[in-house]
């Protein structure tokens, strides 16, 4: 018997890999398609683009896994019947639930890792996709240009003599004019930082001048920071917990919660109707199991996006039950009735 489980699991192993990588690589080429749109808003390196797409890799993950277990168990089943090795199994006395029991190991594993992923990983790599996003738009937001006038830095006016090697800026004015005063100052060298979102240039070694229709004032100084109130809308991550139960985008995780719920136990759930279409008699039963995989993943899947709206979480147990009592019975007439 112990043989046998792992010949079975050998076979769901090959499959499971050769169908797994295709999604995997596709799914992968549509987000890095995504991802490449932000490159019209801000500017991202060959590692930049990496690092966005290590964010959004536990998603890829996440909606490839569930698919390819179902597709892959139902085929091993298949392939199996259509040589007629499935027959020798049970001419040898085993009944057809030994093969259930046999794809549920593999299925709780796959269904905790995928808990995980959505549960654990999903929060935290969201968080840091969009703080990642929204610093380079800040940071896009403020481009000087050296010996170009019209250069901005919130209110003031600014004027870059030449770019050092360093990333720093060398010879800068800046003028602020107000309703009853002006201020000029100059720098030998400014460097802009990014603290938390916000933007702040640090003048070094220089002169400032402030005057008005009366007066004249000027003074010398070694360091000023300006900062400017571009501020990035950056956001803090919390506990697994906290980020799920939290009231910003309720609407939007509601949705989001009770769909992975529903994903992460698909491929448990699924096992008696992975059984029911892949187990076939090749010489007397015609099998429809590309067509029944098929319908049976749009079903799922629109069943959960359906619901959501018209009974919120009770989707969750009612298409658990639902699935589960529906697939038994496919498989008790069309089954453990023959076999």
């Amino acid at each position: 018997m112990h043989k046998l489980k792992r010949y079975i699991i050998k076979n769901f192993s090959i499959l499971f890999l050769s169908i797994f990588l295709p999604l995997f690589a596709i799914a992968s080429v549509i987000f890095m398609i995504k991802l490449a749109t932000y490159t019209a808003i801000i500017q991202l390196t060959f590692f930049e683009m990496v690092k966005l797409y290590l964010f959004v890799l536990p998603e890829i993950l996440f909606y490839t896994l569930p698919i390819t277990f179902f597709i892959s168990a139902t085929l091993t089943l298949f392939r199996l019947s259509n040589d007629n090795e499935m027959i020798v199994i049970f001419a040898l006395g085993i009944e057809p639930d030994f093969i259930i029991k046999t794809l549920l190991k593999p299925a709780i594993l796959l269904c905790v890792l995928l808990s995980f992923d959505f549960f654990v990983l999903f929060p935290h790599a969201t968080v840091l996709s969009s703080n990642f996003v929204s610093y380079k738009k800040s940071e896009a937001k403020f481009n000087i240009k050296a010996s170009e006038f019209g250069n901005n830095f919130g209110n003031w006016l600014l004027y870059v003599g030449h770019n050092n090697p360093d990333g720093t800026f060398g010879d800068v004015f800046l003028f602020n004019k107000e309703k009853k005063n002006e201020i000029l100052l100059n720098a030998s060298k400014a460097e802009v930082i990014n603290q938390s979102g916000v933007l702040k240039l640090k003048l070094s070694t220089g002169n400032g001048y402030s005057y008005t229709q009366d007066t004249l004032s000027q003074i010398d100084y070694q360091t000023i920071i300006i900062n400017d109130m571009m501020k990035t809308d950056l956001s803090t991550y919390r506990k697994p917990l906290e980020y799920w139960l939290s009231s910003d985008r309720a609407d939007s995780k509601r949705h989001m919660f009770i769909t992975d719920v529903l994903l992460s136990i698909f491929p448990i759930i699924s096992l008696f109707f992975v059984a029911a279409m892949g187990i076939v008699h090749a010489r007397h039963q015609k099998s429809y199991v590309y067509l029944a995989l098929f319908l049976a993943i749009v079903i799922y899947y629109g069943a959960t996006i359906g619901l959501i709206d018209v009974i919120s979480y009770y989707t969750i147990p009612f298409v658990f039950f639902t699935w589960l009592i529906v697939t038994y019975i496919i498989y008790k007439r069309k089954i453990l009735e023959r076999f």
